[in-house]
């Protein structure tokens, strides 16, 4: 593994991603911090205060389908402010150079399609936000119209079909779609350069992306400030700022 601490260093990741005909990237919670989303996972994060409401207990119990939707609504008010960051930007210059052939995201939040990155390109592996859906028929429809219906005081919305309506997120206990998770992994097994941005890569079964990717022969890199399971098999570990680091590696692959 390679520590990235300078521009200088740079250089072996700029020349892997120029030469690369396939490169996959992973993102996750700590892109999103620069604006303003915390990382829920990290010492002080949303996780240590709330606990999280599995599917199962959302369908069973309107307790807790309340307790679902007052959680949903405080953050939903953070995200809503949000704006695409530095970090962001660079990734959909890469991406519209043609040099990210899938970026999937970890995140909930919409900030990459916010952001203009090409929406062929995009696995939205934890759902989205930005959308709610009836968990009887499948509507979906766009997150602030039922959202006031929350905040007038609708404890659960339902949809016109009678069916409960939560945001299209994956809630613990609930299947990631299918079709998402081998269009992800497939990428993997195929890449010539798979890169972490960052992400924790404990959450499975998307981090098990690294393991593909190098087990096929793909050169990797984790982009993140906090310590990941996979550091040690990287080719290269950048712990800057991605705000920063980011738009200066977009800027070297592209220039």
């Amino acid at each position: 593994m390679v520590s990235v601490a300078s521009a200088d260093e740079l250089g072996g990741l700029v020349a892997a991603w120029r030469e690369a005909r396939r490169v996959a990237v992973l993102t996750g919670a700590g892109l999103s911090t620069a604006s303003g989303i915390p990382d829920f996972r990290s010492p002080g994060g949303r996780w240590e205060r709330y606990q999280p409401v599995p599917f199962q207990d959302f369908v069973a119990s309107a307790a807790r389908r309340a307790e679902y939707w007052e959680y949903k609504g405080e953050t939903w008010s953070v995200i809503r402010e949000a704006a695409p960051n530095a970090g962001h930007r660079a990734l959909t210059a890469l991406a519209e150079a043609g040099r990210i052939e899938l970026l999937v995201t970890q995140n909930v939040d919409g900030l990459h399609e916010r952001g203009g990155f090409p929406l062929d390109r995009l696995v939205r592996i934890h759902g989205t936000d930005s959308e709610v859906e009836c968990l009887r028929c499948g509507d979906r429809e766009p997150r602030d119209g039922v959202q006031a219906r929350w905040e007038a005081g609708e404890s659960t919305p339902a949809c016109a079909c009678g069916g409960w309506q939560k945001p299209a997120t994956i809630s613990f206990g609930q299947s990631l779609v299918e079709a998402d998770l081998v269009r992800s992994f497939r990428m993997a097994e195929t890449c010539d350069l798979f890169v972490a941005v960052g992400t924790s890569l404990v959450v499975g079964p998307i981090n098990q992306m690294f393991s593909l990717a190098r087990a096929s022969g793909a050169a990797t890199a984790i982009l993140t400030a906090s310590e990941t399971p996979f550091d040690a098999q990287a080719d290269w570990k950048l712990s800057e700022p991605l705000e920063r680091a980011l738009p200066e590696l977009s800027a070297a692959v592209l220039g």
